[in-house]
């Protein structure tokens, strides 16, 4: 059938940055995200390869395979989206609170509360006469102090006052991504290969480097050695999208991309496939050396890109082109979204110590444990958001 997006208006790439009104479609995939989060920390006890329950199920390698492979990358593509906006309509100093307030506060929070919280769970199952307040005081005291999924708030907050020094030094530094994003309402293609490029360019070198479980590590700081430049395109590149004629560029629910979503969930497949290829030659093939050889890594680190980058185009053309009315499940939960990311490690991983010796099936624990995190981490925020003030942050 042929084609009839509309065809893409006439736009001035150095129009000012313009705060958005609320987007429907990206909140809906931004919470969406936050759910696979969840749904990502609930499996992985029951993963084949490495699990750490008595149970198993290789569809759930299939699955963290997959979420690992891209969701948080497009977690810092969405945040990026509204920055330069931010910036260009509030003050510095404004900006600057603003970010404390909504991303350092919650992370001190949680690294002293909430994390801690839930990796005593690990820890007692090794040591089940461990006290919490000895747990908690030798993890403050002598470490290591993970900081599970709460790495992400502190990256993002440091991405954010990245942005907005480079703001300050050029407010149309990034106009050459937006002049990309307008050519992308009718060829999305295009842009979807300067993303694989860029992060490729950045990714790849790291990662053959650093290899792939390597983390910079500082206290409660620490982040995947690989992936941090790779994240930080995704931020740059949401960015540029995001600092003028976001109705008019690719991310417009009237261009090209909307109509070619099933493309784009095909192409995803094709990376994800080889990367199953890569890990079968280094497991059955090569011996799963430690550490990986660098053609190796190359390889692997190209599919993956590949499949990330793909895989963000098929999710978003899926939710700008919904037509969904609201309220849907997403809508309802979107306000709750980013507490319930904040909040809910403890949960999940006390939800698995608790079902550890149950005689279950790896599905009905995950199961379990996937709906219980979800309805009691939304609980959980729906409470916190009740103490004034909280909402400024949570």
């Amino acid at each position: 059938m042929k084609s009839i997006a509309h065809a893409a208006p006439a736009v001035d790439v150095q129009a000012a940055p313009k705060l958005h009104k609320r987007n429907v479609a990206l909140d809906r995939a931004r919470t969406f995200l936050t759910l696979v989060v969840l749904l990502h920390h609930a499996v992985i006890p029951y993963t084949y390869f490495g699990h750490t329950d008595p149970t198993s199920w290789i569809g759930f390698d299939c699955m963290v395979l997959a979420t690992d492979s891209f969701f948080m990358a497009m977690f810092f593509f969405l945040s990026g989206l509204f920055v330069w906006p931010g910036l260009g309509n509030k003050p510095w100093l404004i900006f600057l609170r603003d970010r404390l307030l909504r991303l350092g506060l919650p992370f001190v929070i949680c690294a002293f509360t909430v994390i801690p919280i839930a990796y005593y769970a690990i820890a007692l199952r090794a040591t089940p006469d461990l006290t919490f307040s000895d747990f908690w005081w030798r993890t403050m005291i002598y470490g290591p102090w993970p900081s599970g999924p709460i790495w992400f708030v502190w990256v993002l907050m440091a991405l954010d006052l990245t942005a907005s020094v480079l703001y300050r030094v050029s407010a149309r530094l990034l106009e050459p991504i937006n002049r990309l994003s307008v050519k992308g309402f009718e060829r999305p293609s295009k842009f979807w290969l300067f993303l694989v490029v860029v992060s490729a360019a950045f990714y790849l070198p790291m990662l053959v480097h650093y290899g792939q479980n390597y983390w910079f590590e500082l206290g409660p700081f620490s982040v995947q050695a690989s992936r941090v430049l790779l994240y930080a395109c995704y931020f740059f590149i949401g960015a540029g999208i995001g600092s003028a004629n976001f109705e008019n560029g690719l991310l417009s629910a009237n261009g090209r991309l909307t109509e070619r979503r099933w493309f784009w969930t095909g192409i995803t497949l094709i990376p994800y496939c080889l990367m199953w290829v890569m890990i079968y030659i280094k497991r059955q093939i090569i011996g799963n050396p430690d550490p990986l050889p660098g053609w190796y890594l190359a390889i692997y680190g190209s599919f993956y890109v590949l499949f990330s980058a793909s895989i963000l185009f098929a999710i978003l053309a899926y939710f700008l082109q919904s037509k969904a009315a609201g309220p849907t499940l997403l809508d309802r939960m979107q306000g709750d979204a980013y507490g319930m990311f904040l909040v809910h490690y403890p949960i999940v991983l006390w939800l698995q110590y608790w079902l550890f010796d149950m005689e279950l099936p790896a599905i009905a624990k995950a199961t379990i444990a996937f709906f219980a995190t979800v309805a009691l981490s939304w609980a959980a925020t729906a409470v916190l958001r009740k103490i004034p003030g909280s909402k400024y942050v949570l």
